[in-house]
């Protein structure tokens, strides 16, 4: 059908200015969801940072400055619970085990467990670590259920009830609520936030207090200890997840304040759990 110059015209301004209003419409769409995509995109890289391991994206977008800036965030306030393969206490750990250790230095026997044991080093906490580098949270929460019920409960199974519970904080360890929540699951009483006092009147009373350090002389980062007891002189006695070798050490209860005293804006740091 043969079509008229005027009316092709008139048919081809139509469709240019068809055209035209989609491409203003797309236009007016793009300028109302930019400023909220950017917003949005701006919190979960915050949040991100704030709770995960600085990516390849983040190293390439940011300065070495910024990066610094993060992972000093990170480690002062416990965030990063993370051993490293070159870390320390991951060198000393890897290949031992610890089955049967109980610790009886003071009147009664706490159960050991330590998260660099060559029975679950390597097993899985979550889906980006094991329980060897991430798994202090499980680790220290075994220690204190398996001693205070006189029912052994591993880290594995720990770590298992952790990540089916939402205490698995990807990339970083365990989010702190781990402790009083495990407590509470395994029938066990808790109380947090205790003053130097309160520290040792648990301790004197049969009960376990866990510790969440920051940067100093038990991690680089963040990291559960369980306090076990006190010596004739006030020293207190540790039960370090990473740590047999701290765990035999006396500290000044001043030294471990002051280290897990940075986290306390993270949800402790001290839980007094008991029977």
């Amino acid at each position: 059908m043969a079509v008229d110059p005027v009316t092709a015209k008139i048919l081809a301004q139509l469709a240019a200015q068809a055209a035209t209003d989609k491409q203003m419409r797309k236009r007016l769409l793009i300028a109302i969801l930019a400023p909220i995509i950017f917003l949005l995109v701006m919190i979960a890289l915050i949040v991100h940072l704030l709770t995960s391991p600085i990516s390849m994206f983040v190293e390439w977008a940011l300065g070495d400055s910024e990066i610094t800036a993060i992972e000093s965030l990170q480690q002062e306030y416990g965030y990063n619970q993370n051993l490293g393969i070159y870390d320390q206490d991951y060198i000393d750990g890897s290949g031992q085990s610890y089955e049967g250790v109980v610790f009886a230095d003071r009147g009664w026997e706490v159960v050991y467990y330590n998260q660099l044991d060559e029975r679950w080093a390597d097993v899985m906490y979550g889906t980006s670590s094991t329980i060897g580098q991430g798994g202090c949270g499980p680790t220290a929460m075994a220690i204190v259920i398996s001693t205070l019920t006189g029912v052994a409960h591993d880290p594995v199974e720990l770590a298992q009830w952790s990540v089916e519970n939402g205490y698995r904080c990807e990339g970083n360890g365990s989010y702190h609520m781990l402790i009083p929540s495990s407590a509470a699951a395994y029938g066990l009483s808790c109380e947090n936030n205790l003053n130097a006092q309160g520290i040792l009147d648990a301790l004197s009373s049969g009960k376990l207090v866990v510790a969440i350090m920051s940067k100093g002389h038990f991690t680089r980062g963040g990291h559960f200890i369980v306090l076990r007891g006190i010596t004739s002189d006030g020293k207190i006695l540790v039960a370090d997840p990473a740590s047999y070798g701290r765990s035999q050490q006396e500290w000044d209860l001043f030294v471990i304040m002051d280290e897990s005293n940075k986290a306390a804006g993270s949800g402790g740091p001290y839980w007094a759990i008991g029977k």
